[in-house]
């Protein structure tokens, strides 16, 4: 628990909480009060992880080259201001690009945020790290939809009013960056690769590559969850069904988040991130198949511990694969790869969403399901595999 850990964890918190109160939201925005079509929604969130991805592969580069910090700071203030664009938006092109904007932030500060929180803490203790963290963020993915749940009562569920409370919590993040503590400059075993650009992608190790290439090919069937909030919108909730339902799978995702970490620790990374995949599966297999609204209020729990078990844990796999001078390119590259397939899977499955979302949930569901099984497999038959040391 260094200090960057526990400022990092309260910068994410407050940012998630912002962020999440209007995500559940923003597909009922779009559609019910912009009058965009469903392709409008997972085109926006799609093309905005897209946008996000190669800012990721930048900024990863640059946080093994400069101070981190800034970095930091700059991401989390685009992501302020996207969400006042969106407060102000009356068509939904000024969404997208609010979205665009908001996911560039989140690109700028991702990996280098990432090689910060590691920093100083051994390789075999960096799934609990991030697991710790995931679990402050979503425990703000908690808190903020319930916060706008009661608000847009309180309100006569009007929606608008929600956007602008959003921008609270969003600047305080931003201000709480300031306690971060970079000694990126001053650590003089990483001085010497900075001055010549940091590593060269060609010399991170083989099964950095490997990894990242099959979950880049997962991602390719991983769209955004805006689409999934559709699909409970379709099946009959309304507005606060909606968040309620969000707000209940953030409860399985941040309470699940640090003991997968821990237990990608002590066991096999590869087969704690096979088990998120099975509940992926069971996430969106379920919501293809049910057909009764309050069934969404057990699927989505389940469908949490998808997130809780790849998220951080395919974060903590990562940074192990890796030399430590590396950790920002690493992190970037394989943020900015799934974030590239993500807005792949957010166009395809928005063009094929039909009225009711069926086909992409359950053609999603069965190939996550059979890539769960290979991952389990080849962990089995290959174990070993390094969840303590770093590639070097």
């Amino acid at each position: 628990m260094t200090r960057n850990v526990r400022v990092l964890c309260g910068v994410s918190f407050l940012q998630d909480a912002a962020s999440e109160l209007l995500y559940p939201i923003l597909p009922i925005f779009l559609t019910t009060v912009l009058g965009a079509p469903p392709s409008v929604v997972g085109a926006t969130e799609g093309l905005a992880e897209g946008v996000a991805s190669v800012t990721k592969v930048v900024a990863g580069r640059l946080a093994d080259r400069i101070r981190r910090r800034p970095l930091i700071g700059l991401g989390y203030g685009l992501a302020a201001f996207g969400k006042l664009l969106i407060a102000l938006a009356v068509v939904w092109p000024m969404v997208l690009v609010a979205r665009v904007v908001d996911r560039i932030g989140k690109g700028l500060r991702s990996a280098p945020r990432d090689a910060l929180l590691i920093e100083g803490v051994p390789p075999g203790q960096r799934g609990r790290v991030f697991g710790l963290h995931r679990a402050a963020d979503t425990a703000g993915a908690v808190v903020g939809p319930l916060i706008g749940l009661a608000l847009y009562e309180a309100l006569d569920h009007r929606l608008r009013p929600l956007f602008w409370v959003a921008v609270i919590p969003a600047c305080a993040s931003v201000a709480l960056v300031a306690a971060v503590r970079d000694t990126t400059a001053a650590r003089t075993p990483s001085r010497a690769p900075r001055a010549t650009g940091g590593p060269r992608w060609q010399e991170l190790p083989s099964g950095f590559w490997r990894v990242l290439v099959l979950l880049t090919l997962f991602g390719l069937v991983n769209f955004p969850d805006a689409l999934l909030l559709l699909r409970a919108h379709d099946l009959g909730l309304g507005t606060a069904g909606v968040v309620l339902a969000y707000a209940v799978y953030n409860v399985t995702y941040a309470g699940l988040s640090y003991p997968a970490g821990a237990l990608s620790d002590r066991f096999s990374r590869p087969l704690v991130f096979a088990c998120g995949l099975v509940f992926f599966a069971v996430g969106y297999l379920g919501l293809g198949l049910i057909h009764s609204s309050w069934l969404v209020f057990v699927v989505l729990p389940l469908y949490g511990g998808f997130a809780a078990c790849t998220d951080g844990v395919g974060r903590g796999w990562i940074s192990t694969l890796v030399p430590d001078a590396a950790q920002g390119t690493a992190q970037g590259l394989y943020q900015g790869a799934t974030g590239a397939a993500v807005l792949v899977a957010g166009l395809w499955a928005g063009l094929a969403w039909g009225s009711a979302g069926r086909l992409p949930l359950l053609v999603s569901g069965a190939v996550g399901l059979l890539v769960a099984v290979a991952l389990a497999a080849d962990a089995v038959l290959r174990p070993g595999q390094p969840n303590s040391g770093a590639a070097r």
